[in-house]
């Protein structure tokens, strides 16, 4: 395949088409000038959006029944076809972001792993879920019939672009191909400050439904207003379901627009997480200094615009406490402030800092200085008491970007309650040695009902795609506590539950047929058998 950023036209592809909208134009902008880039992305009203969604529940027909083979191999395709854009996808991620080119990098390979890890799900077709309760016409005190269950497609799926992941959360990225993978069709609305970035790989997927010889309803990729176009699609009676990364504010208004749909539909929205990180003594006093270096890396990682970077650090009081704050004091200052993903998101940081900063109680532990560039501001770090913290909602809000608060704790108890006064979060993070075990297992079971995702003796930031993955959490982490957004049991949000009681066997269904024609895993009367059984 050969598409390069000279190819881009600057339009929504609908339905395979590329698509001039018929509102106004936007640019994306390099963050690290604030000068735009081109070409212009014409953005589509109402009415072309209904060519989309139309033409997703037209495919969906057809693209649920997908046999194996093929349905692996058309995500094995898309990733194909990312990687042979080459190096002109990185370098127009790194244009409309900021994001340096190891990340990008990373992230386009993260992108098509987790497209080839979903190919293998297909392939394996655990995601049917198929169960059998065969007949027992023999049974008494009444006879059972025969009942079977597998899963199918919930329908055509609405996904929004990230701000912060132009890829592995974008056009192709987890909900996608999540989606895909389950069998759904996708409309995606991609973020308007990397709209190159989206079209370049729209373009990859689109170029892969056709080569399958899919319907071209299966993928379409629209540029719009954020709110009418975003709250239209999720409205649309097309859309079975929503897949969205951002804030709480955009989240929440998805949600509520879903449910007060006539058929209301799920949101799977991933938007506002702290990330507690909590050091134990054992821990800190083997190398505080160590440890301070270690928590600056993650805060200040991709200027902190992280859903997982460490925005709260628990430390207990004492000199190695003391040591660790120190450490950050003196450290800080070497640290330089990175250039954030636009003037947006920078003046969203400005104002959180300014706010935080002005808590009664709240101090600056540590400053870093200003980036080179524009929208590069300093990464800073505060403190404040543990009863400022239960007093004070606003010492809890996440700052997207480069800027954390220390806690300091005197007791085992304090930070008990502290922990269950915590919003949901996607992470929490354990810094100990076994010394401290004892201590850890009494909050074990508090952070269990608070996060997706409790480490130990690591930090947050990087989240591992596989299958035990749980990237979700609580509300605000998350709409759902039970799903994640990353990792294979992310097929699971776009799948249903259907039994077939007493059906003749010319009408099962190749996944629950006699003779298990696709050679999947079953359950059969409660007793799981591999494949060939």
């Amino acid at each position: 395949m050969s598409t390069t950023t000279q190819n881009l036209a600057g339009q929504s592809i609908l339905a395979g088409t590329s698509t001039e909208g018929s509102g106004r134009t936007v640019n994306g902008y390099n963050p690290a000038t604030n000068q735009p880039l081109e070409p212009a992305y014409s953005l589509i009203d109402e009415q072309q959006l209904k060519l989309a969604t139309s033409a997703a529940a037209e495919a969906f027909e057809s693209f649920r029944c997908l046999e194996p083979v093929k349905h692996a191999d058309f995500l094995d395709a898309i990733a194909e076809n990312i990687e042979a854009v080459g190096t002109e996808l990185v370098a127009r991620a790194m244009a409309e972001t900021g994001l340096p080119e190891a990340r990008l990098t990373g992230e386009r390979g993260r992108t098509t792993g987790q497209l080839r890890l979903f190919a293998q799900v297909i392939r394996k077709g655990d995601q049917h879920g198929v169960r059998v309760d065969p007949a027992l016409p023999e049974r008494t005190p009444a006879p059972r019939v025969d009942i079977r269950q597998r899963k199918i497609p919930v329908g055509p799926v609405a996904v929004f672009g990230a701000s912060n992941f132009p890829l592995a959360f974008s056009t192709a990225g987890g909900d996608t191909a999540s989606a895909l993978a389950a069998g759904c069709p996708v409309v995606f609305k991609a973020h308007n400050a990397h709209p190159g970035t989206s079209e370049i790989v729209g373009q990859a997927i689109t170029k892969a439904v056709k080569d399958a010889g899919l319907h071209p309803g299966v993928f379409s990729l629209v540029y719009g207003p954020g709110a009418s176009i975003g709250q239209a699609l999720v409205k649309d009676p097309a859309i079975k379901a929503v897949g969205f990364t951002g804030s709480r504010a955009g989240g929440t208004a998805l949600m509520a627009a879903a449910a007060a749909r006539p058929e209301p539909i799920p949101v799977y929205a991933e938007m506002s997480s702290i990330n507690p990180v909590i050091f134990f003594d054992g821990a800190l006093a083997e190398d505080p200094a160590a440890h301070a270096a270690a928590y600056l890396g993650s805060v200040t990682g991709s200027s902190g615009q992280l859903c997982t970077a460490p925005g709260l650090v628990f430390v207990p009081e004492g000199e190695a406490g003391d040591e660790f704050v120190r450490a950050i004091s003196g450290q800080a200052p070497e640290t330089s402030g990175q250039t954030m993903l636009t003037e947006g998101i920078y003046r969203s940081w400005v104002k959180g800092t300014e706010t935080l900063s002005a808590q009664e109680g709240v101090k600056l532990v540590g400053r870093g200085t200003d980036g080179a560039t524009e929208n590069a501001p300093a990464p800073v770090v505060y403190s404040a008491g543990i009863s400022q913290l239960l007093e004070n909602p606003v010492l809890q809000d996440e700052i997207f970007g480069a800027a954390s608060l220390v806690i300091r704790y005197g007791s085992g108890e304090e930070l008990a309650t502290a922990l269950s006064r915590l919003e949901g979060q996607l992470t929490a993070t354990l810094q100990l040695t076994e010394a401290d075990h004892a201590t850890a297992a009494q909050v074990i079971p508090t952070l269990e009902t608070k996060v997706g995702r409790i480490l130990v003796n690591g930090w947050p930031t990087g989240v591992e795609v596989g299958h035990a993955m749980v990237h979700g959490g609580p509300f605000p982490a998350t709409s759902d506590p039970r799903t994640t957004s990353v990792g294979t049991l992310a097929i699971e949000r776009f799948l249903r539950p259907v039994a077939y009681q007493n059906f003749p066997e010319a009408l099962l269904p190749n996944p629950i047929a006699a003779g298990n024609p696709w050679n999947l895993t079953r359950r059969i009367d409660g007793v799981l058998q591999a494949k060939g059984e």
